[in-house]
């Protein structure tokens, strides 16, 4: 990609394009820092200090900055946390979000465990799908992970959200060596048989205690090869997801993906942008700065206004988070007070 100069003013209009020519149409906006499991690759069982209720944008804002957003082509927007389904009413949110926003497609990350009550109402609310983080199919082993006894709970969830057409569910599965990269077969078996999409997501240096090894990265290539030996597969052509795709040889159901951001980073293609749960937003996950969108938003900002710091903050941004180079820094903030 060409390279343009960094000190130039962001073009005044368009879509939200970076130097290198990346264009961010693809918004996660995280509801809350909290979380009701304690997985034990994010945060420490104790928890973490949470942002105070005040600082958390209100519905209306989160409203508000997504139509901003919208305005600058971003088309797709994932509700994320923390855990967002402990945002309470959050059904409201979705109704506003799809009032406002009608066009938006409008989907969700979870751990699923209150999929079984807000399934129903989230989706009459308009949200379209949701992805589900379930990283062991083992009771036990879940339980150690995640440091809660839900998995049946959270497959309780999983058959809610499909009940209410909230599909195509994905599963998100974290693959750390030394503790559940001996089940992606079995989730290759149970996507098989349910008709979802595991996405392998090797594990990254976003965990609140720091405890992260490079020697716990599951490589991508190897989880592929492991299914492929069981169940044959074949790739999908590329699309504008970070997940590599694919399918089972044999037609059957459902579908692996993998997302190999150490081995593989896929920054000089990545549309995504981020808004965290006080309104703090960054145009990559690894980024060391963020721009504060609440106080010029509190303070009586017009859009325009927050329009020109968006594309400022999307023009800025880095080539890549250099997570295989000597002088990798990991950010101030760990996964779950950024957003997913």
């Amino acid at each position: 990609m060409a390279v343009h100069d960094i000190e130039s003013p962001p073009p005044p209009g368009g879509p939200l394009v970076d130097t290198f020519g990346r264009v961010g149409d693809d918004l996660r906006v995280s509801v809350t820092d909290r979380c009701n499991f304690r997985c034990t690759y994010c945060m420490p069982a104790e928890g973490l200090q949470w942002v105070p209720k005040e600082q958390i944008l209100t519905f209306e804002e989160i409203t508000r900055v997504v139509g901003v957003f919208e305005s600058l082509g971003v088309r797709s927007v994932k509700i994320t946390g923390g855990e967002p389904t402990v945002r309470a009413e959050l059904p409201t949110l979705i109704r506003m979000l799809r009032s406002a926003s009608p066009d938006v497609e409008i989907s969700m990350t979870t751990n699923g465990y209150l999929l079984d009550r807000l399934a129903g109402p989230l989706a009459e609310a308009g949200l379209h799908r949701v992805t589900v983080s379930c990283d062991s199919l083992l009771r036990h082993r879940f339980a150690e992970m995640t440091r809660r006894d839900a998995l049946d709970r959270v497959m309780r969830g999983l058959r809610a959200a499909d009940e209410a057409g909230l599909t195509p569910i994905k599963l998100n599965c974290v693959v750390i060596a030394g503790t559940n990269e001996d089940e992606v077969v079995d989730f290759a078996r149970f996507v098989r048989e349910t008709g979802y999409e595991v996405r392998f997501i090797e594990y990254m240096p976003l965990d609140a205690e720091q405890h992260w090894e490079r020697a716990k990265v599951v490589p991508s290539a190897d989880v592929i090869e492991t299914i492929d030996r069981v169940f044959p597969l074949l790739a999908e052509g590329e699309g504008p997801e970070p997940a590599s795709t694919f399918r089972f040889a044999d037609g059957g159901a459902g579908a692996v993906g993998v997302i190999a951001s150490v081995t593989e980073p896929f920054c000089d293609t990545c549309n995504r942008l981020r808004i965290t749960a006080e309104g703090q937003f960054r145009a990559c996950l690894f980024a060391m700065e963020e721009t504060d969108l609440r106080t010029p938003l509190r303070d009586g900002a017009r859009d325009e206004e927050l329009a020109r710091l968006i594309r400022g903050a999307v023009w800025s941004k880095w080539e890549g988070h250099k997570i295989n180079h000597p002088d990798f820094r990991r950010p101030g903030r760990s996964m779950s007070m950024i957003g997913g």
